[in-house]
């Protein structure tokens, strides 16, 4: 059990624990434009549900997870939560769930499968998690640019090396990143991560900047503090 200030995660049952990435998407994705509705593709443990949940006051946040183990971690996670009557999952893979949408959303994120690298483990739960052909990068922006409302956004964290092949993909869909920031472990260490957010409506200057996690070893910086306190325990 992972113990948050406002909510708890079981991780028991699935492959893919809470992780650096998924807490960095769900307090960076922006909600300035106070959606209404909210879609997580590839919920695992419902995290990043649930802290839109807490950061935002929209009505309903729908999640989407394939595995079977995961659906049903991510739904006790709900029901368990200060905001079960606000998130629902649904139990099916991203194919599915475009041939009979729900409607548009006014926010969509995702934390998606990233090793595109032939490497697999040998856990093929742990290998839908985390590899990019169960859910290919064109796959999650198609869906995006089928369930957007017109003012939406669309939010991911990526490996910064895939940032460019993602930003175009984006824009074969016309829709363009208006805020990009990427993330470095330390200040001495290579940008690992980009964190995206997406429109439709394509800006002359795109917001651009780095996060450093950490000065040293569990001696986080300063900005990353800001970003997560209203989560972490010892924030």
């Amino acid at each position: 059990m992972f113990q948050f200030k406002q909510f708890s995660v079981a991780q028991d049952k699935t492959a893919m624990k809470v992780g650096t990435d998924g807490v960095l998407l769900g307090a960076w994705a922006p909600i300035d434009h106070r959606p209404f509705n909210v879609l997580d593709i590839g919920a695992g443990t419902g995290l990043i549900a649930l802290m839109l949940a807490q950061r935002s006051h929209a009505e309903q946040i729908d999640a989407l997870e394939i595995d079977d183990l995961a659906y049903e971690q991510a739904v006790g996670n709900f029901e368990n939560s200060p905001w079960g009557d606000r998130l629902f999952c649904f139990h099916a893979g991203l194919d599915e769930f475009i041939d009979d949408p729900e409607g548009e959303y006014d926010l969509i994120v995702s934390n998606p499968p990233f090793y595109s690298e032939d490497y697999k483990s040998n856990t093929d739960q742990r290998d839908l998690a985390r590899f990019q052909d169960a859910m290919p990068f064109e796959e999650l922006i198609e869906a995006a640019d089928l369930f957007l409302s017109e003012n939406g956004v669309f939010a991911v964290i990526i490996p910064f090396k895939e940032e460019e092949k993602f930003v175009a993909l984006a824009k074969e869909f016309e829709l363009y990143p208006f805020k990009i920031t990427r993330v470095k472990g330390t200040a001495q260490s290579e940008i690992k991560r980009s964190l995206l957010a997406f429109s439709r409506v394509e800006l002359v200057e795109i917001a651009v900047n780095e996060l450093i996690v950490e000065n040293a070893r569990h001696d986080y910086t300063d900005d990353y503090i800001q970003l997560t306190k209203e989560f972490y325990l010892k924030m």
